[in-house]
């Protein structure tokens, strides 16, 4: 099967492609102008489409952050896995040195790699030394260069760590992290209000860094601390420097952006321009980084492989009193679908996915299903590597899909939040649950003592549940979740 995905996609072509994998934050279906947003201009992900291939059924794995970059990264479903929910930001690293990842398969074949921006997925083994050698981290498991925040923009620590250290760190001013406790004599939300520019909405009221309190105690680290509206610069600068270093051998960038995660503080340069407050003009701003990343591309002249996505689907109010509710106006941030950011309703998982290659994918659009979670196994097709049996567990070889050379993607397809769904075609079971209706940021959670079933093709939104209608269709789907779930992977 290797050899026949290589015959189409790799021998006409002298060079291995330059790969960069460019990963939104909480970006929804429908928050670019290329699936719908009429009120945004987003061109540079717009020419991607255009130039492209545009995916309208295309997933993260979970509808929240860390379990959707660990399922990227390692090719595992992050249910299957006890400690992948959402992480603290002085959480160990919960993905094994030395286990094969999206990072590694390329590396064997000869890439040169990289990260740079958002890592949630943990750093060292459960006592970090903020000021010393933080490891093992994103160089024990696929990459040879690093830079990044710890965490999220919303919690601390708010620094930058270069492969294994903080960046601008000083031995004078020690960094100290707690998330159990306050720690030293830092200014808090809470307790001074008075000093924010940003207010929470909900929790978010811990240690102020830049006029923004965070979730989390820390103290120190003064010359390493980020400014929030130079981030997007930083990150897409680093991005850059990685790109034009490169010389002829090819290379994979995984460029995690922090927009349009919250606290939303863009640049001065886009502050104000979408008129939807500071979530649409952390859309243009993520725009702005991928033409950023496009324009060093083009200069360097090789061929290139670029896709983008996000790690779940949108939400408004996440913590912070910035006015995406009441300037969102006419914009639908999932498009057609229902729910969101930590829901299990479409809107939680299914997100925007371009790939453009420009000469080897054509334009179009394609209705295939595919996960986030198959961009390990495809690229170890593309580059000739082969899989053992314990590798990327669940990660199916979808590249004839990727590149536009099928219609078809995955038979079928797991969605997470707090519970589990099933996709197989046009149907969707979600498992019975207990819990709340709705998220504590007003996402509709999709959870149901009995469950649910919707047929897509007819119901994109899922509003009609069809378990009445439909009891045997219903207990296929749950038979059939219930064996993945009992089964250590699903990979063929």
């Amino acid at each position: 099967m290797v050899g026949l995905i290589l015959g189409g996609a790799l021998t006409a072509w002298a060079e291995k492609p330059d790969i960069v994998l460019i990963y939104g934050d909480d970006v929804g279906f429908g928050d670019l102008g290329c699936y719908g947003a009429a009120g945004l201009a987003t061109p540079n992900l717009d020419r991607l489409a255009k130039e492209g291939l545009r995916f309208t059924d295309a997933h993260s794995t979970s509808s929240t952050c860390t379990p959707s970059r660990y399922s990227l990264l390692t090719g595992e479903y992050a249910w299957r896995r006890k400690g992948t929910g959402i992480l603290p930001g002085d959480a160990a690293l919960i993905i094994e040195p030395g286990r094969t990842t999206f990072g590694s398969i390329l590396q064997r074949a000869g890439y040169s790699t990289a990260v740079v921006g958002k890592w949630h997925l943990g750093l060292g083994n459960g006592s970090i030394a903020w000021n010393g050698e933080i490891r093992p981290g994103p160089l024990e498991v696929g990459f040879g260069h690093a830079f990044i925040m710890a965490a999220t923009g919303d919690r601390v620590p708010t620094v930058y760590i270069e492969n294994r250290r903080v960046v601008g760190a000083e031995d004078s001013d020690p960094i100290e992290v707690s998330y159990k406790a306050k720690i030293g004599s830092e200014p808090t939300g809470r307790e001074n209000p008075e000093l924010l520019k940003m207010h929470p909405s909900h929790g978010h009221d811990q240690t102020i860094v830049n006029g923004v309190s965070r979730i989390g105690y820390m103290s120190g680290g003064k010359s390493a601390r980020w400014v929030d509206e130079e981030m997007a610069d930083t990150f897409a600068a680093r991005a850059v420097r990685f790109i034009e270093a490169q010389r002829a051998e090819p290379f994979f960038l995984y460029l995690a952006t922090h927009g349009i995660h919250v606290p939303r503080v863009p640049h001065p340069r886009f502050a104000g321009r979408s008129g939807m407050g500071p979530r649409g003009d952390a859309i243009l701003e993520l725009d702005w980084t991928v033409g950023e990343v496009l324009a060093a591309l083009e200069k360097r002249g090789r061929k290139a492989l670029v896709l983008f996505s996000s790690d779940n689907g949108p939400v408004l109010d996440d913590g912070y009193k910035d006015q995406a509710v009441e300037l969102l106006g006419s914009h639908q941030p999932a498009g057609p679908l229902r729910g969101g950011k930590g829901g299990i309703y479409e809107g939680g998982t299914r997100v925007p996915f371009l790939v453009w290659w420009p000469g080897r994918v054509k334009p179009g659009v394609s209705d295939a299903l595919v996960s986030q979670v198959d961009l390990l196994a495809s690229f170890a097709a593309l580059t000739g590597q082969e899989l053992g049996p314990e590798d990327a567990p669940d990660s199916v070889n979808v590249l004839p899909a990727l590149l536009g050379d099928q219609a078809a993607g995955r038979e079928f397809l797991v969605e997470h939040s707090g519970v589990l769904a099933l996709r197989q075609g046009h149907w969707k079971y979600i498992e019975p649950s207990k819990g709340p209706a709705v998220t504590q940021t007003q996402v509709e959670t999709g959870y149901h003592p009995t469950g649910h079933l919707f047929h897509l093709g007819g119901d994109l939104g899922e509003r009609e549940s069809l378990v009445a209608k439909n009891p045997e269709k219903m207990r296929d789907m749950a038979e059939k979740l219930d064996q993945i779930r009992k089964n250590p992977r699903s990979r063929p």
